[in-house]
C-alpha cells in the first residue's frame, strides 16, 4: 500500500479513472458499440492497470527492499512475495 497520504491519494485517483473506463467499456457493450471502440477501450483499462501496478509495485520495492529496509532475513521474504506477485501478474 502507499506509504503516503500524496501516493495514497495518485493511486486512488488512478483506480477511480479506471473504474470510470470500466463503466465507459459496459456502456459501449450495452449500446452494442463497434467492435474497434470496443476493444480500444480494453486496451485503454489495460494499460490503466498495468501503469497503477507498475506505481504500487515499485513503491513496495522502494519501501522494503531499498537500502534502508529491514534485516537481510526480511528482505528475502519480501523479495520472495515481490517475486510471486510479478509471477502471479505475468500469468
Amino acid at each position: 500500500m502507499p506509504h503516503t497520504v500524496r501516493d495514497r491519494k495518485r493511486i486512488l485517483a488512478r483506480v477511480r479513472r479506471i473504474r470510470g473506463q470500466a463503466e465507459a467499456l459496459e456502456r459501449a457493450l450495452e449500446q452494442q458499440a463497434e467492435c474497434s471502440a470496443v476493444l480500444q477501450q480494453i486496451a485503454a483499462i489495460r494499460g490503466a492497470v498495468n501503469g497503477l501496478m507498475t506505481e504500487v509495485l515499485e513503491g513496495h520495492i522502494r519501501d522494503h527492499l531499498g537500502p534502508e529496509a529491514v534485516s537481510a532475513k526480511q528482505r528475502e521474504a519480501d523479495l520472495a512475495q515481490v517475486l510471486g506477485l510479478i509471477r502471479s501478474y505475468l500469468k
